[in-house]
Protein backbone atom coordinates (compact mmCIF):
# COMPACT_ATOMS: atom_id res chain seq x y z
CA UNK A 1 0.00 0.00 0.00
CA UNK A 2 2.81 2.36 0.86
CA UNK A 3 4.45 1.79 -2.51
CA UNK A 4 1.24 2.59 -4.32
CA UNK A 5 0.81 5.87 -2.43
CA UNK A 6 4.33 6.94 -3.32
CA UNK A 7 3.73 6.20 -6.97
CA UNK A 8 0.47 8.11 -6.83
CA UNK A 9 2.19 11.13 -5.35
CA UNK A 10 4.90 11.02 -8.02
CA UNK A 11 2.26 10.85 -10.70
CA UNK A 12 0.48 13.85 -9.19
CA UNK A 13 3.72 15.82 -9.05
CA UNK A 14 4.50 14.93 -12.65
CA UNK A 15 1.03 15.81 -13.83
CA UNK A 16 1.13 19.07 -11.84
CA UNK A 17 4.49 19.98 -13.40
CA UNK A 18 3.18 19.14 -16.84
CA UNK A 19 0.15 21.36 -16.32
CA UNK A 20 2.40 24.18 -15.17
CA UNK A 21 4.63 23.82 -18.23
CA UNK A 22 1.60 23.65 -20.48
CA UNK A 23 0.08 26.74 -18.87
CA UNK A 24 3.38 28.62 -19.09
CA UNK A 25 3.79 27.59 -22.70
CA UNK A 26 0.28 28.73 -23.53
CA UNK A 27 0.88 32.00 -21.72
CA UNK A 28 4.14 32.59 -23.56
CA UNK A 29 2.48 31.72 -26.85
CA UNK A 30 -0.36 34.12 -26.09
CA UNK A 31 2.07 36.92 -25.20
CA UNK A 32 4.15 36.21 -28.29
CA UNK A 33 1.05 36.08 -30.43
CA UNK A 34 -0.19 39.35 -28.98
CA UNK A 35 3.17 40.99 -29.52
CA UNK A 36 3.30 39.69 -33.08
CA UNK A 37 -0.21 41.02 -33.68
CA UNK A 38 0.76 44.43 -32.31
CA UNK A 39 3.95 44.55 -34.39
CA UNK A 40 2.99 42.80 -37.61
CA UNK A 41 -0.69 43.54 -38.09
CA UNK A 42 -1.40 46.59 -40.29
CA UNK A 43 -2.89 49.56 -38.49
CA UNK A 44 -3.66 53.18 -39.24
CA UNK A 45 -5.83 55.31 -41.46
CA UNK A 46 -5.90 55.61 -45.23
CA UNK A 47 -6.11 59.38 -44.75
CA UNK A 48 -2.96 61.48 -44.93
CA UNK A 49 -1.35 61.85 -41.50
CA UNK A 50 1.83 63.79 -40.67
CA UNK A 51 4.02 63.12 -37.65
CA UNK A 52 6.92 65.39 -36.72
CA UNK A 53 9.89 63.73 -35.02
CA UNK A 54 11.98 66.48 -33.39
CA UNK A 55 15.74 66.05 -33.19
CA UNK A 56 16.81 64.29 -30.00
CA UNK A 57 13.45 62.56 -29.43
CA UNK A 58 13.58 59.31 -27.44
CA UNK A 59 12.03 56.18 -28.91
CA UNK A 60 9.43 56.30 -26.13
CA UNK A 61 8.46 59.84 -27.10
CA UNK A 62 8.32 58.90 -30.79
CA UNK A 63 6.11 55.92 -29.94
CA UNK A 64 3.76 58.17 -27.98
CA UNK A 65 3.44 60.59 -30.93
CA UNK A 66 2.79 57.74 -33.36
CA UNK A 67 0.15 56.21 -31.10
CA UNK A 68 -1.54 59.58 -30.52
CA UNK A 69 -1.63 60.16 -34.30
CA UNK A 70 -3.20 56.74 -34.87
CA UNK A 71 -0.24 55.45 -36.87
CA UNK A 72 0.62 52.51 -34.55
CA UNK A 73 -1.63 50.54 -32.20
CA UNK A 74 0.69 50.73 -29.23
CA UNK A 75 3.69 52.77 -28.23
CA UNK A 76 4.96 49.66 -26.43
CA UNK A 77 5.06 47.71 -29.68
CA UNK A 78 7.22 50.47 -31.15
CA UNK A 79 9.48 50.36 -28.07
CA UNK A 80 9.78 46.60 -28.46
CA UNK A 81 10.99 47.05 -32.01
CA UNK A 82 13.51 49.63 -30.83
CA UNK A 83 14.88 47.19 -28.24
CA UNK A 84 15.13 44.40 -30.80
CA UNK A 85 16.55 46.34 -33.73
CA UNK A 86 18.63 48.96 -31.88
CA UNK A 87 18.65 51.23 -34.92
CA UNK A 88 19.03 55.01 -35.06
CA UNK A 89 15.76 56.88 -35.44
CA UNK A 90 15.99 60.00 -37.58
CA UNK A 91 14.34 63.36 -37.03
CA UNK A 92 12.02 64.93 -39.58
CA UNK A 93 8.42 64.99 -40.72
CA UNK A 94 6.88 61.71 -41.83
CA UNK A 95 3.78 61.15 -43.93
CA UNK A 96 1.55 58.10 -43.50
CA UNK A 97 -1.31 57.44 -45.88
CA UNK A 98 -2.20 53.75 -45.52
CA UNK A 99 -2.54 51.12 -42.77
CA UNK A 100 0.88 49.61 -42.11
CA UNK A 101 2.48 47.26 -39.57
CA UNK A 102 4.64 48.81 -36.87
CA UNK A 103 7.68 47.18 -38.49
CA UNK A 104 7.14 49.27 -41.63
CA UNK A 105 6.63 52.45 -39.63
CA UNK A 106 9.80 51.76 -37.65
CA UNK A 107 11.81 50.97 -40.79
CA UNK A 108 10.77 54.25 -42.42
CA UNK A 109 11.88 56.32 -39.43
CA UNK A 110 15.12 54.37 -39.15
CA UNK A 111 15.81 55.06 -42.86
CA UNK A 112 14.97 58.73 -42.49
CA UNK A 113 12.27 58.45 -45.13
CA UNK A 114 11.05 61.97 -44.36
CA UNK A 115 8.35 63.69 -46.36
CA UNK A 116 9.58 66.35 -48.78
CA UNK A 117 8.22 68.40 -51.64
CA UNK A 118 10.26 68.62 -54.81
CA UNK A 119 10.67 71.79 -56.81
CA UNK A 120 12.82 72.33 -59.89
CA UNK A 121 14.44 75.71 -60.44
CA UNK A 122 15.55 75.99 -64.10
CA UNK A 123 18.74 77.70 -65.21
CA UNK A 124 18.16 81.38 -65.72
CA UNK A 125 15.23 81.68 -63.33
CA UNK A 126 15.27 84.98 -61.48
CA UNK A 127 14.00 85.74 -57.98
CA UNK A 128 10.46 86.29 -59.21
CA UNK A 129 10.45 82.98 -61.08
CA UNK A 130 11.87 81.10 -58.08
CA UNK A 131 9.33 82.64 -55.72
CA UNK A 132 6.44 81.69 -58.03
CA UNK A 133 7.63 78.09 -58.39
CA UNK A 134 7.97 77.68 -54.64
CA UNK A 135 4.48 79.06 -54.09
CA UNK A 136 3.07 76.70 -56.73
CA UNK A 137 4.77 73.79 -54.96
CA UNK A 138 3.04 74.73 -51.70
CA UNK A 139 6.25 75.94 -50.08
CA UNK A 140 5.15 79.32 -48.85
CA UNK A 141 3.90 82.61 -50.19
CA UNK A 142 5.71 84.27 -53.08
CA UNK A 143 6.11 87.56 -51.22
CA UNK A 144 7.63 85.86 -48.17
CA UNK A 145 10.35 84.30 -50.28
CA UNK A 146 11.10 87.58 -52.06
CA UNK A 147 11.40 89.30 -48.68
CA UNK A 148 13.75 86.58 -47.41
CA UNK A 149 15.92 86.73 -50.53
CA UNK A 150 16.24 90.50 -50.11
CA UNK A 151 16.98 90.28 -46.39
CA UNK A 152 19.39 87.32 -46.32
CA UNK A 153 22.34 88.93 -48.11
CA UNK A 154 24.56 87.99 -45.18
CA UNK A 155 24.57 84.48 -46.68
CA UNK A 156 26.80 85.77 -49.52
CA UNK A 157 28.54 88.69 -47.79
CA UNK A 158 31.94 87.04 -48.19
CA UNK A 159 31.35 86.46 -51.92
CA UNK A 160 29.55 89.67 -52.81
CA UNK A 161 29.74 92.30 -50.03
CA UNK A 162 27.51 94.68 -51.95
CA UNK A 163 24.81 92.17 -52.87
CA UNK A 164 21.36 93.75 -53.08
CA UNK A 165 19.63 90.39 -52.76
CA UNK A 166 20.42 86.71 -53.29
CA UNK A 167 19.82 87.06 -57.03
CA UNK A 168 22.48 85.05 -58.83
CA UNK A 169 23.31 82.88 -55.83
CA UNK A 170 20.19 80.68 -55.68
CA UNK A 171 21.59 77.81 -57.68
CA UNK A 172 19.20 76.24 -60.23
CA UNK A 173 18.58 72.59 -59.38
CA UNK A 174 15.90 70.17 -58.19
CA UNK A 175 15.40 70.53 -54.45
CA UNK A 176 13.62 68.23 -52.00
CA UNK A 177 12.37 70.45 -49.22
CA UNK A 178 10.56 69.84 -45.97
CA UNK A 179 6.89 70.80 -46.08
CA UNK A 180 7.43 73.37 -43.32
CA UNK A 181 10.73 74.74 -44.60
CA UNK A 182 10.85 78.51 -44.08
CA UNK A 183 11.84 80.94 -46.85
CA UNK A 184 15.07 81.64 -44.96
CA UNK A 185 15.89 77.90 -44.81
CA UNK A 186 15.17 77.50 -48.51
CA UNK A 187 17.43 80.43 -49.35
CA UNK A 188 20.21 78.94 -47.25
CA UNK A 189 19.83 75.56 -48.97
CA UNK A 190 20.08 77.09 -52.44
CA UNK A 191 23.06 79.25 -51.54
CA UNK A 192 24.87 76.21 -50.11
CA UNK A 193 24.36 74.46 -53.44
CA UNK A 194 25.79 77.51 -55.24
CA UNK A 195 28.88 77.41 -53.04
CA UNK A 196 29.46 73.74 -53.85
CA UNK A 197 29.31 74.39 -57.61
CA UNK A 198 31.38 77.58 -57.32
CA UNK A 199 34.06 75.62 -55.50
CA UNK A 200 34.07 72.94 -58.21
CA UNK A 201 34.48 75.61 -60.91
CA UNK A 202 37.19 77.47 -59.03
CA UNK A 203 35.13 80.66 -58.85
CA UNK A 204 37.27 83.19 -56.99
CA UNK A 205 38.26 86.84 -57.33
CA UNK A 206 35.50 89.22 -58.38
CA UNK A 207 32.61 86.84 -57.82
CA UNK A 208 30.04 89.60 -58.24
CA UNK A 209 31.23 90.44 -61.77
CA UNK A 210 31.53 86.78 -62.80
CA UNK A 211 28.05 85.87 -61.60
CA UNK A 212 26.53 89.01 -63.13
CA UNK A 213 28.14 88.23 -66.49
CA UNK A 214 27.04 84.58 -66.23
CA UNK A 215 23.46 85.68 -65.58
CA UNK A 216 23.47 87.73 -68.80
CA UNK A 217 24.85 84.78 -70.75
CA UNK A 218 22.21 82.49 -69.24
CA UNK A 219 19.36 84.74 -70.29
CA UNK A 220 20.70 85.32 -73.80
CA UNK A 221 21.17 81.74 -75.00
CA UNK A 222 20.11 78.21 -74.14
CA UNK A 223 22.65 76.68 -76.55
CA UNK A 224 25.65 75.32 -74.67
CA UNK A 225 28.17 75.88 -77.46
CA UNK A 226 27.14 79.54 -77.71
CA UNK A 227 27.65 80.45 -74.07
CA UNK A 228 31.42 81.13 -74.34
CA UNK A 229 30.80 83.12 -77.54
CA UNK A 230 28.13 85.30 -75.92
CA UNK A 231 30.46 85.83 -72.94
CA UNK A 232 33.20 86.91 -75.36
CA UNK A 233 30.91 89.52 -76.95
CA UNK A 234 30.14 91.04 -73.58
CA UNK A 235 33.79 90.99 -72.53
CA UNK A 236 34.87 92.62 -75.79
CA UNK A 237 32.26 95.36 -75.47
CA UNK A 238 33.25 96.01 -71.85
CA UNK A 239 36.89 96.27 -72.89
CA UNK A 240 36.00 98.88 -75.54
CA UNK A 241 33.71 100.86 -73.24
CA UNK A 242 30.66 100.01 -75.34
CA UNK A 243 27.21 99.62 -73.73
CA UNK A 244 26.18 95.96 -73.52
CA UNK A 245 22.71 96.64 -74.98
CA UNK A 246 21.22 93.40 -73.68
CA UNK A 247 17.44 93.16 -73.52
CA UNK A 248 17.24 90.70 -70.58
CA UNK A 249 18.90 93.26 -68.30
CA UNK A 250 16.39 95.92 -69.40
CA UNK A 251 13.55 93.49 -68.72
CA UNK A 252 14.89 92.75 -65.24
CA UNK A 253 14.96 96.45 -64.42
CA UNK A 254 11.36 96.73 -65.58
CA UNK A 255 10.39 93.77 -63.40
CA UNK A 256 11.93 95.44 -60.37
CA UNK A 257 9.92 98.57 -61.17
CA UNK A 258 6.71 96.58 -61.73
CA UNK A 259 6.60 97.83 -65.33
CA UNK A 260 7.27 94.62 -67.30
CA UNK A 261 4.41 93.96 -69.73
CA UNK A 262 5.51 90.59 -71.08
CA UNK A 263 6.83 92.06 -74.34
CA UNK A 264 9.68 94.54 -74.69
CA UNK A 265 8.78 97.77 -76.50
CA UNK A 266 10.96 100.55 -77.93
CA UNK A 267 9.81 102.80 -75.11
CA UNK A 268 11.13 100.25 -72.61
CA UNK A 269 14.61 100.63 -74.08
CA UNK A 270 14.44 104.34 -73.22
CA UNK A 271 13.08 103.91 -69.72
CA UNK A 272 15.89 104.72 -67.31
CA UNK A 273 16.66 102.07 -64.71
CA UNK A 274 20.06 101.05 -63.38
CA UNK A 275 19.67 97.86 -65.45
CA UNK A 276 19.10 99.59 -68.78
CA UNK A 277 22.29 98.53 -70.57
CA UNK A 278 21.37 100.67 -73.57
CA UNK A 279 21.59 103.82 -71.44
CA UNK A 280 24.35 102.77 -69.01
CA UNK A 281 27.74 101.30 -69.82
CA UNK A 282 29.29 98.43 -67.93
CA UNK A 283 27.68 95.48 -66.21
CA UNK A 284 24.30 95.96 -64.54
CA UNK A 285 24.52 96.56 -60.78
CA UNK A 286 23.70 92.94 -59.89
CA UNK A 287 22.97 89.56 -61.48
CA UNK A 288 19.67 89.49 -63.35
CA UNK A 289 19.02 85.75 -62.88
CA UNK A 290 20.48 82.62 -61.35
CA UNK A 291 22.95 81.05 -63.78
CA UNK A 292 23.78 77.36 -64.03
CA UNK A 293 27.24 75.80 -64.04
CA UNK A 294 27.68 76.06 -67.83
CA UNK A 295 27.07 79.80 -67.92
CA UNK A 296 29.29 80.32 -64.89
CA UNK A 297 32.07 78.45 -66.66
CA UNK A 298 31.53 80.54 -69.82
CA UNK A 299 31.87 83.73 -67.77
CA UNK A 300 35.11 82.42 -66.27
CA UNK A 301 36.44 81.12 -69.60
CA UNK A 302 34.94 83.19 -72.47
CA UNK A 303 35.94 82.29 -76.00
CA UNK A 304 38.73 84.29 -77.65
CA UNK A 305 36.95 86.20 -80.43
CA UNK A 306 36.67 89.66 -81.91
CA UNK A 307 32.86 89.53 -82.03
CA UNK A 308 31.12 92.68 -80.83
CA UNK A 309 27.51 91.89 -81.77
CA UNK A 310 25.11 88.99 -81.88
CA UNK A 311 21.47 88.28 -82.63
CA UNK A 312 20.26 86.01 -79.84
CA UNK A 313 18.59 82.70 -80.59
CA UNK A 314 16.28 83.26 -77.67
CA UNK A 315 15.19 80.41 -75.43
CA UNK A 316 14.81 77.91 -78.28
CA UNK A 317 17.57 75.27 -77.90
CA UNK A 318 17.03 74.26 -81.55
CA UNK A 319 17.90 77.74 -82.81
CA UNK A 320 21.26 79.48 -82.92
CA UNK A 321 22.63 82.96 -82.46
CA UNK A 322 24.30 85.01 -85.20
CA UNK A 323 27.62 86.63 -84.28
CA UNK A 324 29.31 89.52 -86.06
CA UNK A 325 32.38 91.75 -85.84
CA UNK A 326 31.00 94.94 -87.38
CA UNK A 327 27.79 96.90 -87.19
CA UNK A 328 27.15 96.32 -90.91
CA UNK A 329 27.31 92.56 -90.37
CA UNK A 330 25.02 92.91 -87.38
CA UNK A 331 22.45 94.91 -89.35
CA UNK A 332 22.42 92.26 -92.09
CA UNK A 333 21.99 89.53 -89.48
CA UNK A 334 19.13 91.40 -87.83
CA UNK A 335 17.39 91.91 -91.17
CA UNK A 336 17.79 88.25 -92.05
CA UNK A 337 16.57 87.17 -88.63
CA UNK A 338 13.45 89.33 -88.87
CA UNK A 339 12.73 88.14 -92.39
CA UNK A 340 12.99 84.50 -91.31
CA UNK A 341 10.77 85.16 -88.30
CA UNK A 342 8.18 86.84 -90.51
CA UNK A 343 8.15 83.92 -92.95
CA UNK A 344 7.81 81.44 -90.10
CA UNK A 345 4.90 83.43 -88.67
CA UNK A 346 3.17 83.50 -92.04
CA UNK A 347 3.07 79.73 -92.49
Amino acid sequence: MVGRKRKSRKKKRRSGGARFLLTASLLIAAVAGGAAWLVLSPFGSAEETFVEVPAGSSSARIGQKLEAAGVVRSRYAFELLRLCKRGTLRAGEYRFDHPAPATEVYARIARGDVFTKSVTIPEGANLFDVASRLEQAGLGARKDFLDAAAGQTALVADLDPGARSLEGYLFPDTYYLARKATPAEICATMVRRFRVVAGQLGLTGNVHAAVTLASLVERETAVDTERPLVASVFQNRLAKGMPLMTDPAVIYGLELEGRWRGVIYRTDLKFDTAYNTYLHKGLPPSPIANPGARSLRAALEPAKTDFLYFVAAGANPQGHSLFSRTLDEQNRNVAGYRSAAKRAGGR
